[in-house]
Parts: structure tokens; sequence; C-alpha cells
């Protein structure tokens, strides 16, 4: 690259986020990774900063930091996120209060301060969404709720930033094998799960495709289909 490349990737500290970092520390981007509990990543162009996203205040200190790199991003990933599977009626306020607070609101907090660092024509917003947001499944219901909110707001602000030739993706994959399955209590065909190397496969194709492309809407499973 002839010049150096931002990239902002929240949710770094493991899984989807830890991959998507390494690739691009790799592209020769230089990678600013916000997480709550800090990222092994050891690279010269990595900047590792602890924020929890659902404090406004974090995120605004958290954007001094990054004023103190660079006024530019280049593309923002919004992949921070939690997941917890039970029935509705066994769903407690507090969790379902806890999904949207980080699924929703920490990605709002991450997009309304962005806006000094947006790049005319140029910045990519890339939001790792879910098939769950647009199929509602069973005792997924308030990290179902959590994305479809997320990709309704994604739309809303898709028309609003239209006169910044900002562009948007929104990737909505099944069910992926990464150590969030290892907290869960739930007996899933892990065989009925896409790797993270096939995830890797789309998002590569996402982030190099040509700047005039985006993919509002981007689905993508394994071939048996959702998880039963």
């Amino acid at each position: 690259m002839s010049e150096t490349l931002f990239a902002l990737i929240t949710g770094t500290s493991s899984g989807l986020g830890y991959e998507m970092a390494q690739y691009l520390l790799e592209e020769g981007y230089s990678v600013i990774g916000v997480s709550r509990s800090g990222t092994a990543l050891d690279h010269p162009n990595f900047i590792d900063i602890l924020c929890d996203i659902r404090e406004e205040g974090a995120v605004e200190e958290m954007y001094e930091l990054i004023a103190g790199h660079t006024d530019s991003l280049h593309l923002i990933i919004l992949n921070a996120g939690i997941f917890e599977m039970s029935p509705l009626v066994e769903t407690s306020t507090k969790e379902f209060n806890d999904h949207l607070s980080t699924n929703v609101v920490g990605a709002f907090h991450i997009l309304k301060h962005a806006i000094d660092f947006l790049v005319e024509d140029l910045t990519h917003i890339v939001t790792i969404s879910s098939i769950a947001s647009k199929k509602g499944l069973a005792n997924i219901s308030a990290y179902s709720a959590s994305k479809f909110a997320l990709n309704g707001m994604i739309e809303s602000l898709r028309e609003e930033w239209e006169h910044l030739g900002v562009r948007f993706s929104t990737l909505m994959p099944g069910a992926i094998l990464t150590p969030i399955w290892d907290e869960s209590e739930e007996d899933l065909p892990r065989d009925q799960m896409m790797t993270i190397n096939d995830f890797m496969h789309v998002f590569q194709m996402v982030v190099n495709s040509p700047p005039h492309v985006q993919f509002p809407e981007i689905t993508f499973l394994h071939k048996r289909g959702l998880l039963k």
C-alpha cells in the first residue's frame, strides 16, 4: 500500500475479531483493536485499546487515543457482541438488556463518534451481523432482537451518510465454530457450523472489493442450512 490505511475493529480479543485483525495486518493495514480484555496479537502496526463500548464516555476516550495515531479510519469493522442461548421465558431482563447494550448500543457509540474520522468516498463500514437478524430462531430471542436492531440502525445510517460516499457492508453468517460455543451448554451439531476460514473467505472478498462496491446484505451459511 502506498499510504497507511487504518482499520478499527471491535471485539478483537478472540474469534473472528482476532482473525480479521491478523489478516488486515498481513495486508499492510495499521489495525486498532478494541476489546474489554485486550488482545494477544503482537505486531508493530497493531494498536490494542481496552474499552467497554457500552459506555459512551469510554468510546470518546478511545477516539482521543486514536487521534494520537491518525485522523482517518479507512475501515471500521463492527464485530463486538455477545451471544447467549435460553428460552424467552428463562431469559432475564438483565440478559436481554446486555445483548442490546453490547450488540446495538456499543455499535451506536462507535459510529456516532467516528464521524470526524471518516474519509469521504473511501471509508468502508463492515458490520458483522448474523443470519439471526433475518430469521428469528428458537432460544436466542435476545440475540436475534439485538441483531435485527443492529441491521435497522445500519440501514438508517446508510441513508444519512450517503452524501459522504461511505459504503456499508453487512455480513450475516450462519453459525461459525468459534470459542463462543465452548461456553454454551447446548449440544449443537458442530459439523453443521462453518469454520473461521469459511468466514474469512467471504470477509476477504468484501474488504478487497472495488471502492464503488458495497454489500448491504450478504448471507452465507453451511450447505446443510440452519442448525437443528
